[in-house]
């Protein structure tokens, strides 16, 4: 492990070497949000320091017979220890690797601050806040050397001495590495905790003042309070508080508190588009690490940064109850009624509404919790209010996962019987991650900490050779999406935008409404291609079945189909529907004509090259440059891997496997039936015959190959599909990052065999 690391080079797992705080920092600048600038002196650094200088022994042996209760011993050894630290000169490779670091970041000299980070701080169930040194203001390498080597002192300092003691940590097993981070001039700072910090209610406490945000961490200042609703988008609470002093930079080192104007003490510090936009970005930390977090933040005129995140480690999870013998148990979060496949995480209560049909959804109101017997697309305006989704059927594939993940919202799939066990207007809790319903209103819920992989979606600093994009479903996701990293969106779903509008296409024809058809399809598209500039969007035009167009206003006449799923639908519905397709494709030109040529069309569903062919020639015809446009095709039936060279040969610029349905209409399993569902294989030999036959066909003639099915969230299948030459994959917005790490990780083990064999 060098000496010093950037953090675009950091990933969580580095906690070992850059400890808690710069783990968080380079996890928060691989998913995109505003970090300023900084490099990390590493944990291996310090222990170097130890070894080379010859202080380690004398330094352990007289922190091992020390009683931390007795508080004179305490502080006596404490500076004891610290002075052995700092009369020790540090070593010249480490210190010209430092001054190289910091030379790199200005070529006139930066002004930092110099943060401890500790290996054991900001975990997940301990928080070491506050239990070594920061220093402000720091310019110069020779500054900048000494707040180094006094934050590697800070490490034995009589609080952390004592904190470590009791959280039961060996001194010997604590190492420290130090935060070097340019320092922004706040104008506004402080703290925000993503959710209650007691109650883990999605409730974001926002705290600021004036100047740097010490003040507000230090308890120097009250600052302002602010409270903003997740669930309802606004701040529903403010305390101005009377704000004394400010904290600003002095001169070249340090800093100094100043007394506030009359009229600055009783200002507010924040608008509520500013509480907003933390609050976003704080939804977007604490998605990351699927738990809450506490985040110090800064402002500059319009600029936001985050500066530190860590878990909040206040909440208590409590102990949730699971179903005895009877099928019911009693406990401190009362009665579990059903128990289910936890789809998508997350804990929520609210009333309960059972819809039966599409027409029940009516009734839903914000907040309430959905049940049902299966979602379907037409239900997405009403999955867009609720609180949480509970289902009887289904699994973690399936339309109400799919939906839910991307939305967030907490979602039990699977259960059998909710539909007969919960009652209209009962008010439970679901518990998204461990599958759970119980009765009543839990009233402080809060996510543990992931052992595997971060819901909240993130790439890993690190360029792949294979794309690693995203799919989309609802332009509300768009920015969560954009946020991962991804290399563009390799699915954006258009039936969510089309059935939220509770109209058929047939009837904005029909009524002369098509003009506002139009300009639907073309806002919601829009919203993604903002969110992704200059890297590829891959729309795919229609898919509804006839089911899900019934259901609507103008679905009256819809044919009554024995399986939808293998019906009138996709690119052969737009065939024989030319109204319905104009529509989308006007959708498209205006978009084009915007200057969004990242925008890429594929269509679904096609078995044969001539509806590929068809449908160009339409385009065409209703003014598409179709010889510059990116067109291509979703391989979801067995017949279009087969004919891939055809469709080569007709003029597809790529391909896209459609896993789900490639695997249903393969095996003959329909993957939403509990009764089939554990035959559902997706590395099943005939399906990946299929796959790996038209990755080579596509890698021959030079044509993109993707994969945008479930198939391309799962870290194996994707590992899978790299060595065998896929040139990009799409996964779900929570499993982007783990997608990258698979697909880094393979591309460096191909490296790796080719040179051995070579050597």
């Amino acid at each position: 492990m060098p000496n010093v690391l950037w953090l675009e080079e950091i990933k969580k797992e580095d906690i070992i070497s850059v400890g808690g705080k710069g783990a968080s920092l380079g996890e928060m600048t691989a998913i995109g949000l505003p970090v300023p600038k900084a490099f990390v002196v590493t944990a291996q650094a310090f222990r170097r320091f130890l070894i080379e200088t010859g202080i380690e022994e004398e330094l352990f042996r007289r922190l091992e017979r020390l009683d931390v209760d007795d508080n004179g011993a305490l502080e006596s050894v404490s500076r004891e220890v610290q002075d052995i630290v700092l009369a020790a000169e540090m070593p010249d490779q480490i210190r010209q690797e430092i001054v190289e670091a910091y030379a790199r970041m200005g070529a006139d000299g930066t002004v930092v601050a110099v943060r401890s980070s500790a290996t054991a701080e900001d975990l997940p169930d301990a928080s070491f806040a506050g239990q070594q040194e920061t220093f402000l203001n720091i310019l110069g390498e020779t500054d900048l050397l000494d707040a180094v080597q006094r934050c590697w002192a800070s490490l034995y300092g009589a609080r952390a001495i004592y904190y470590r003691a009791k959280q039961g940590f060996d001194d010997r097993s604590v190492n420290i590495a130090v935060v070097v981070q340019e320092l922004i001039g706040s104008e506004k700072s402080g703290v925000m905790f993503t959710s209650h910090p007691v109650t883990g209610e999605p409730l974001t406490i926002v705290e600021g003042s004036w100047g740097l945000g010490e003040a507000v961490v230090s308890g120097s200042v009250s600052p302002d309070n602010y409270v903003f609703d997740l669930r309802s988008g606004r701040v529903v609470d403010r305390l101005i508080a009377e704000k004394e002093i400010m904290i600003i930079p002095e001169g070249r080192h340090g800093t100094k508190t100043v007394n506030l104007s009359a009229k600055q003490r009783t200002a507010p510090v924040l608008s509520d588009a500013e509480v907003a936009r933390l609050a976003t970005l704080g939804k977007i930390a604490e998605d990351h690490y699927d738990i809450p977090q506490d985040v110090e933040w800064a402002i500059v005129g319009d600029d936001v940064f985050i500066l530190q995140s860590r878990p909040i480690t206040t909440i208590k999870r409590p102990e949730i109850p699971h179903g005895g013998a009877a099928g019911q148990q009693k406990g401190v979060l009362g009665v579990v009624l059903v128990e289910g496949q936890g789809a998508s995480p997350g804990v929520a209560s609210g009333r309960v509404v059972i819809v039966r049909d599409v027409k029940d959804t009516s009734a839903v109101k914000d907040g309430d919790i959905l049940v049902t017997k299966m979602t379907n697309p037409d239900m997405v305006p009403a999955m867009r209010r609720v609180s949480a989704i509970v289902t009887d059927e289904g699994g973690m594939t399936c339309h109400a996962a799919i939906v839910s993940r991307e939305l967030g919202t907490p979602a039990v799939v699977g259960t059998k019987k909710a539909t007969k066990l919960l009652k209209d207007g009962q008010i439970v809790t679901v518990d998204g991650e461990k599958g759970l319903i119980y009765d009543g209103a839990v009233q402080a819920p809060a996510p543990a900490a992931p052992a595997v992989a971060p819901a909240a979606a993130a790439a890993a600093p690190v360029i792949t050779g294979t794309l690693v994009k995203v799919n989309v479903s609802l332009p509300e996701a768009a920015q969560r999406a954009a946020a991962t990293g991804a290399d563009g969106v390799g699915l954006l779903r258009i039936e969510h935008l089309i059935l939220g509008l509770a109209k058929t296409p047939g009837w904005y024809i029909e009524n002369g409404e098509e003009e506002t058809f139009i300009a639907e399809l073309y806002g919601g598209i829009k919203t993604v291609l903002d969110a992704f500039p200059g890297k590829p969007v891959w729309v795919r035009t229609l898919d509804a079945p006839t089911d899900e167009f019934r259901n609507m206003e103008g679905g009256e006449n819809e044919p009554i189909e024995h399986n939808p799923m293998l019906g009138w639908r996709g690119i052969r519905r737009d065939l024989r529907s030319p109204d319905q397709f104009r529509l989308q494709v006007e959708a498209f030109k205006r978009l084009w004509a915007a200057g969004y040529n990242n925008l890429g069309l594929m269509f679904p569903m096609v078995n044969h090259p001539n509806e590929f062919v068809k449908a160009r020639a339409m385009m065409k015809e209703w003014g598409v440059d179709v010889e510059n446009a990116t067109l291509g095709v979703m391989i979801e039936i067995p017949s279009s891997a087969i004919l891939i060279e055809d469709f080569i040969r007709a003029g597809i610029r790529f391909a896209s496997f459609g896993t789900n349905d490639l695997i249903q209409y393969t095996l003959a399993i329909d993957r939403n039936n509990e009764h089939v569902a554990d035959m559902y294989q997706p590395k099943h030999p005939a399906v990946l015959r299929l796959i790996d036959y038209a990755i080579g066909v596509c890698r021959e003639n030079g044509v993109e190959c993707s994969i945008c099915g479930q198939a391309g969230s799962d870290p194996d299948m994707v590992t899978w599909l790299v060595e065998h030459g896929i040139s990009s994959v799409s996964a779900n917005i929570d499993a982007v990052p783990r997608i990258r790490e698979a697909v880094a990780r393979k591309e460096q083990q191909i490296l790796l065999d080719a040179a051995r064999r070579n050597a």
